[in-house]
């Protein structure tokens, strides 16, 4: 059975998400540079953070780049050899690590980077997320049309999306949805309004670190948020994540081109199961967890 590989971002971080990573060797090594990197006790926080602590962009970013990467590392240590890779805004930067693109200290230096602009743009422009449960990406972009402040900033299944903005025009957007048959709107414990023209300057700083970076073509087809179609070349890599820390992520299209591997098998690879449920509800695409199933039953199940 063919597997893709799918990293998860911001939202599964959670206390203890790394204790049930197998014992990777350049993992401590790596939490050193982290901690260095960005001034936080990481390994305490991932221990016994509160989830407060954790919704710390400077905090989640780079311990969820660590887990995604160590998950990527043993299953690529076991044998499995996906046919593409994707991530979830932030688990993107864990994907082309795995892929190949950059080594993972290079791209740990980038994580480090990135949570620090967004965490500055956050500061310079507050702002919020809700999540829209009932309506799809389109109906909640047409009830939304008109009202400044607010964009769809996650479209990650039918019936589960994401909406970033102003704190004002995100609980009038709450409003509008609900009256337009949102099922429920949930907000979210974040501290910016990622994917929102409100990380403008975090986008546009991070894009010449982007390209002061050595990129190399990948060596395996990676699906980005921002250009949904499967790519290799660094060139094309480099240009979509430029724009992905204010753009939209498109995750129901990045499924369906994942599923259009059929046969196969997605992998979440990393903390949690949001993305295995995503998957199933996007396009039925048969999906696993690895924190869930634990790597001698993927290996069963993918390798046979």
């Amino acid at each position: 059975m063919n597997a893709v590989l799918a990293f998860p971002g911001q939202g599964s971080q959670r206390a203890g998400m790394l204790d049930s990573v197998p014992e990777v060797d350049a993992l401590d090594r790596l939490l050193d540079a982290a901690e260095g990197l960005v001034g936080r006790e990481l390994r305490r926080l991932a221990r016994e953070g509160t989830p407060s602590d954790l919704a710390d962009t400077r905090v989640a970013q780079p311990l969820l780049y660590l887990a995604d990467w160590a998950w990527g590392s043993v299953l690529l240590d076991v044998g499995v050899r996906p046919v593409a890779v994707a991530g979830h805004s932030l688990g993107e930067l864990a994907a082309l690590a795995i892929a190949g693109v950059y080594s993972v200290e290079a791209g740990l230096e980038l994580v480090c980077e990135r949570s620090r602009l967004m965490a500055e743009a956050a500061a310079a422009n507050p702002g919020t997320m809700a999540a829209i449960l009932g309506l799809d990406g389109d109906a909640v972009a047409d009830a939304l049309a008109g009202l400044d402040g607010v964009w769809v900033a996650n479209d990650n299944a039918p019936g589960q999306v994401v909406i970033s903005g102003l704190e004002p025009a995100v609980a009038a957007a709450g409003e509008i949805l609900t009256a337009a048959g949102a099922r429920r709107v949930v907000p979210l414990d974040v501290s910016g309004a990622f994917h929102s023209p409100l990380m403008r300057t975090a986008a546009d700083s991070f894009a010449q670190v982007i390209g002061a970076a050595e990129f190399r073509d990948a060596t395996v087809p990676v699906v980005q948020n921002t250009r949904p179609q499967p790519a290799t070349e660094a060139g094309v890599i480099r240009d979509a994540l430029v724009t992905q820390i204010a753009s939209p992520v498109r995750w129901t299209e990045t499924m369906r081109t994942l599923a259009a591997y059929d046969p196969v098998t997605l992998i979440e690879t990393g903390p949690g199961s949001v993305l295995k449920g995503l998957a199933r509800r996007v396009s039925g695409l048969p999906a696993l967890s690895v924190e869930e199933a634990g790597v001698q039953m993927l290996v069963e199940e993918v390798l046979g």
